[in-house]
């Protein structure tokens, strides 16, 4: 059931759940992903696809679902044809998505929608989001991020999940982009060790949210479960709010042959230290799927 609870008041009571990776679950239903929209074009070719991913991180135990919108952009619509118009509409449809799965779960939780506003780089396409540094100011990255942001926030989700940020900068213009559209936001870096991928230190990274007023978390995301425990210290330290985090399975992504590497070092057992750092809001991203979200909201409802 959707909430008038609002996700800002459940984690001040409480540890919410948050889904696992798009990608891998539409996959795992045979999709194919290999396009540089990457889910997105699912919005405009089979929508319902994207409904029943969703659909099944509820049923696994997630609270939180993070719409397929983290590639969707007005210029990486238009490399493919389509047009403004259109492409906001897709926008908004991811959204409606999530909502359609809330209702049609029909569990006796509180369930939200998160909508996803990922990193410049998510555009690009190359894998920069994992690199930032992209040559652009703030002021461009601003102007960049504020159209999609207003058409997310006009499609009504419960907040935007500003993630995979690479770079201090680029947190800085999202957090302008984000000002007076009357949706909460949450903001998580991609990270390795104590830094950004961009290099930055953590506590610099982390201090920028710490006074905005429509941030009610922050955290890290796509990176190795291994940096998330020091990460949210940091972050709850830092910043005095509730600590979000949603790791990969452990795996490499290799942005040249478009394909993960390595092993999975992701388990439930890892958040409960999370918690214990300051986390409330907890998940996973890529390569982890239905089956960890689960497991995920067993050890949390055990602890």
């Amino acid at each position: 059931m959707t909430s008038t609870l609002t996700l800002a008041e459940a984690l001040a009571a409480g540890t919410v759940v948050l889904d696992g990776g798009m990608s891998n679950q539409l996959e795992a239903a045979g999709h194919d992903l290999s396009d540089e929209l990457w889910s997105a074009r699912l919005l405009a070719e089979q929508p319902e696809a994207v409904t029943e991913a969703h659909l099944a991180y509820f049923r696994a135990g997630a609270d939180v679902a993070i719409t397929s919108s983290y590639q969707a952009t007005f210029e990486g619509f238009a490399k493919r044809g389509i047009g403004r118009d259109r492409a906001a509409e897709l926008m908004a449809l991811s959204v409606e998505s999530a909502r359609e799965a809330a209702r049609r779960a029909r569990v006796p939780r509180p369930l939200w929608v998160a909508a996803s506003a990922g990193p410049y780089g998510a555009m690009l396409a190359d894998g920069s989001e994992y690199r930032g540094r992209y040559g652009l100011g703030v002021d461009e990255l601003e102007r960049f991020h504020r159209p999609r942001l207003e058409v997310l926030a006009a499609a009504r989700p419960d907040v935007l999940a500003l993630e995979t940020v690479p770079d201090a900068d680029e947190a800085t213009a999202l957090l302008r982009a984000v000002r007076g559209l009357g949706v909460p936001a949450w903001l998580t870096y991609s990270v390795a060790g104590g830094r950004t991928r961009a290099g930055q230190p953590l506590e610099e990274a982390f201090a920028l949210a710490a006074e905005a007023d429509e941030v009610i978390a922050v955290g890290v995301n796509c990176c190795a479960p291994e940096d998330v425990e020091a990460a949210a210290a940091t972050a709850a330290r830092v910043t005095g709010k509730p600590v979000v985090v949603y790791p990969n399975s452990g795996e490499t992504w290799d942005a040249g042959a478009r394909a993960w590497t390595g092993r999975s070092t992701f388990t439930a057992d890892q958040v409960k230290g999370w918690r214990q750092a300051g986390a409330r809001l907890i998940g996973g991203c890529c390569r982890v799927g239905p089956e960890g979200i689960s497991d995920i909201a067993g050890t949390l409802e055990a602890a």
